[in-house]
C-alpha cells in the first residue's frame, strides 16, 4: 500500500503555487498527516477479492463438524455401556490396517497405543458367573494377557483397561539386551498364527522396576485420595499383574539372573513366573530337567522367602514349561510340583515343532517358537496331561491357541483355572476381548456351572 501510494504520488504533475490576490488571505493549507492520513485510506479502502475455497474442501469441513456434532449428541444421549461397546466395536476398522505393516513395527505401535490411553477402555462390569478367586487374589474374570506383549512394562493399567483380568509383563532380563537380529517375527495369517525367535529383547530390570514402581506409587495415593471402601484386585490396581523372569543371553549363572529379578520386581508383582521355555534362548529350556528345575527353584524361593512381605505375603511362584516336553519330562515336573511350594504352571510356551496345517506354510520353516491356533491341540493336550498327573493338586493356567469363548473353555474343561491368550490378540484387536469374555459365560451357564471354578477340571469329574 506504501508503495502504491509513493507511486500515485511522484505520477501527479507538479502543484502550481497558488495566484496571490491583493486583498485576500492565502487559503489555509490542510497539514500534511491530513493529506498522508486520507491518501493512505483510500488507499487501503480498495476491496480485495479472496477466492472462496474449493467445493471439496468445504464438503469434507462440514462432514467433519457434523460427525463431531452428531458425535457428541450420540455420547450425551447413549449410555456408558452401549458407547463402550460401539468404541471396542470401532476397533474392528482399525485393527486390519496392522496387518499391512511390519509385524515388529506394529507390535511396537499396538504398545504405544496401549501405553498412551489410544485403546477403548472397558466400563462394563464382568458377568459374575466369570468371577475366581486363586492365590487369595479376586480376578473379575479368567482371561489375562500372556507374557511377550508387553515385554518392558509400558502399558499395564491400558492393558487392564482392555478388560483383562490379569496381564502378565516380560519376559524381563537383569541387563538390557537387543535380542535376536532382526526380522525375527513372522505371520503366518491363513492360520492365524506367528513365528517369533526375538530372544527376550528387554530393556533390563532397572527401567522395568522404575515404571512399575511409578505406577506402584501412583495406585497408592488414588487409594489415599479415594473415599471408595472396594479393593482392588492386585498391586496394579483393578486387574492382576504378574512378572515374567528370564535370563541374559551371555549370563553362565541363570540362578543369579532370576534372583535378581525376584529382588527387583517381587515387590510389584501379585504373581512370579520363570520363564524355563523359550526356544530363542540357547540352553534354557535344559533348566525344565529335574534336578536342573529343583536346584533353580530352590534358589529362587529363598530369595523371595528372605524378603519382608506384609500380611497378604510373597506372591506365588510359576513355572512355564513348554509344549515339546517328553512324557518323562512331564511327569518329573508334575512330582516336583506336588512336593513342593511350587503349586501353579502356565502351560504352555510356543512350540518349535509345525503343527499341521502351518506346516505347509512357506515361512513356517522359519527358526522359533510358533503360536496361534495351530499350537491350540498340542498345549491342550499337556494341559490335561499335567492336570491328570498332579490330581488337580496343581493350578494350571492354560495358554496357547486360544482364540474364542469355546477355546477357553475347553482348557477350563481340561484342568485350567485361569486362561491366557496373546496371538489372536494381535489379530482380532481389542474387540476380541469382550467377545471371549461373552462367550465364556455363554459356555458355563449353557452346561449348568455357575462359576469358573466348578468347571475346572470338568471333563475328569
Amino acid at each position: 500500500v506504501v508503495l502504491r501510494r509513493r507511486e500515485r504520488v511522484a505520477a501527479l504533475p507538479p502543484r502550481r503555487p497558488p495566484a496571490r490576490l491583493p486583498v485576500a488571505l492565502p487559503r489555509p493549507r490542510p497539514p500534511a498527516g491530513a493529506r498522508q492520513a486520507s491518501r493512505t485510506v483510500s488507499a487501503v479502502a480498495a476491496p480485495i477479492k479472496v477466492p472462496p475455497p474449493p467445493r471439496k474442501g468445504r464438503l469434507l469441513t462440514g462432514a467433519m463438524i457434523g460427525l463431531a456434532i452428531a458425535g457428541g449428541a450420540y455420547v450425551s444421549t447413549t449410555d456408558e455401556a452401549t458407547f463402550c461397546g460401539w468404541l471396542f466395536k470401532s476397533t474392528e476398522l482399525v485393527n486390519p490396517l496392522f496387518a499391512l505393516l511390519d509385524a515388529e513395527f506394529a507390535h511396537r505401535l499396538a504398545v504405544s497405543a496401549a501405553a498412551h490411553g489410544f485403546v477403548p477402555r472397558e466400563k462394563r462390569p464382568d458377568p459374575p458367573v466369570l468371577g475366581i478367586e486363586v492365590w487369595g487374589r479376586n480376578f473379575t474374570n479368567p482371561i489375562g494377557l500372556a507374557a511377550g506383549f508387553d515385554k518392558n512394562a509400558e502399558a499395564v493399567e491400558g492393558l487392564l483397561g482392555l478388560g483383562f483380568g490379569f496381564v502378565e509383563v516380560g519376559s524381563v532380563t537383569p541387563q538390557p539386551q537387543e535380542g535376536n537380529p532382526k526380522p525375527r517375527i513372522f505371520r503366518l495369517k491363513e492360520h492365524g498364527a506367528v513365528v517369533n525367535r526375538c530372544g527376550f529383547n528387554s530393556e533390563g530390570i532397572v527401567v522395568v522396576a522404575k515404571r512399575l514402581g511409578a505406577q506402584h506409587g501412583k495406585r497408592k495415593m488414588e487409594e489415599t485420595s479415594s473415599s471408595s471402601d472396594v479393593k482392588q484386585g492386585g498391586k496394579a490396581g483393578p486387574g492382576i499383574l504378574g512378572v515374567n523372569l528370564g535370563k541374559n543371553k551371555t549370563s553362565e549363572d541363570a540362578g543369579a539372573d532370576y534372583v535378581q529379578g525376584v529382588h527387583s520386581l517381587s515387590q510389584y508383582a501379585d504373581y512370579l513366573v520363570i520363564n524355563v521355555s523359550s526356544p530363542n534362548t540357547p540352553g534354557l529350556r535344559q533348566l525344565q530337567g529335574r534336578k536342573q528345575l529343583k536346584e533353580l527353584v530352590k534358589k529362587v524361593q529363598d530369595a523371595r522367602d528372605e524378603m519382608q512381605w506384609a500380611e497378604d505375603g510373597p506372591p506365588p511362584l510359576l513355572v512355564k514349561v513348554a509344549p515339546d516336553l517328553s512324557k518323562q519330562d512331564l511327569e518329573d515336573i508334575a512330582a516336583y510340583s506336588l512336593s513342593t511350594l511350587l503349586k501353579t504352571q502356565i502351560i504352555s510356551n510356543t512350540t518349535i515343532s509345525r503343527p499341521p496345517p502351518a506346516d505347509a506354510h512357506p515361512l513356517a520353516q522359519e527358526a522359533g517358537g510358533l503360536s496361534g491356533k495351530p499350537l491350540f491341540d498340542l498345549s491342550t493336550q499337556v494341559l490335561r496331561d499335567m492336570y491328570i498327573r498332579t490330581g488337580g493338586k496343581v493350578t494350571l493356567i492354560g495358554c496357547g491357541g486360544v482364540t474364542s469363548g469355546e477355546d477357553a473353555y475347553k482348557k477350563i474343561r481340561s484342568g485350567a483355572t485361569l486362561v491366557q491368550l496373546y496371538t489372536a490378540l494381535a489379530y482380532g484387536g481389542p474387540a476380541l476381548i469382550p467377545r471371549i469374555k461373552a462367550e465364556l459365560a455363554e459356555c458355563l451357564e449353557r452346561d449348568g456351572f455357575k462359576s469358573v471354578q466348578e468347571a475346572v477340571g470338568a471333563d475328569f469329574k
